[in-house]
């Protein structure tokens, strides 16, 4: 499955214009990069927009890094073997790049679990085009996006995102909401006036654990997070807390945790 952030029903319909040789390119599309069997390279940058980042596969113009982009590719390469005869949209191709892509972007920004979980970025991962597929092309790319779920906009990235996280990590890159309820508040950088801060990462089920149902993580989800909230804020008489936990497919993919939000002044 993908992140929250790929999931977003607001989608803007792909225009189509004439490309060479006839072929239809979407626009803002790189017609060589349309059908390429070509597996994508690790540091391009370009700027998706919400129609891209819902789209299985993308041929988006690169830009100069150094240059305004919201999106730099940090992993890349050939699919498994296993899906050598794979359907196009296979979905346990979506539980491979969940778990591929997430782990290689914690490694990129040289950080925890905790603190990817509660950063504003995000990623999205693409394959070939429908006709590449057919003709054998089996690559993918993951990118790191400068949003996450519920973002009105997407944030420019700096020139490489490579260790943006191995220190203390700045405020415009964590995650903080608005509203009355962080999980359907707008998300914002925690740089930025906000009610909600996303504060720590809870694990409720270990790695062999069967999924064990809706009610069950949300349960545990809410007790461990009263403690862990009130361990942060240094244990206060009063305080409000939220949490945000994940479902049966999320799971399957390998996550166990969920992610505990303090209400806060500012």
């Amino acid at each position: 499955m993908r992140p929250a952030l790929l999931l977003l029903s607001l989608l803007l319909p792909l225009t189509l214009v004439a490309g060479c040789g006839g072929k239809d390119v979407p626009a803002g599309a790189d017609p060589a990069q349309v059908d390429s069997k070509k597996v994508p390279t690790v540091g391009a940058c370009r700027n998706l927009r919400r129609s891209d980042i819902a789209a299985p596969t993308n041929a988006g113009k690169l830009r100069p890094c150094t240059e305004p982009h919201n999106a730099e590719t940090f992993a890349s390469g050939e699919l498994p073997a296993e899906f050598k005869d794979a359907d196009y949209h296979e979905p346990d191709l979506e539980v491979w790049a969940y778990r591929a892509c997430g782990s290689a972007l914690t490694r990129h920004l040289g950080a925890t679990d905790s603190v990817v979980m509660r950063a504003i970025l995000s990623w999205v991962w693409f394959r070939p085009s429908q006709k590449a597929w057919d003709d054998g092309a089996r690559w993918y790319r993951c990118d790191v996006i400068g949003g996450g779920a519920g973002s009105r906009v997407y944030l420019d990235l700096p020139t490489t995102t490579k260790d943006l996280m191995a220190t203390q990590p700045d405020d415009h890159w964590m995650t903080c909401a608005r509203g009355t309820d962080p999980d359907h508040g707008a998300k914002l950088p925690c740089s930025q006036q906000h009610s909600w801060r996303a504060v720590t990462v809870i694990k409720v089920g270990e790695p062999d654990d069967p999924y064990p149902g809706d009610a069950a993580v949300a349960k545990k989800s809410k007790s461990f997070c009263a403690s862990s909230v009130a361990a942060w804020l240094g244990y206060p008489t009063d305080y409000d807390y939220a949490y945000t936990w994940f479902h049966a497919p999320e799971w399957k993919a390998g996550n166990r945790k969920s992610v505990c939000w303090a209400k806060t002044a500012q």
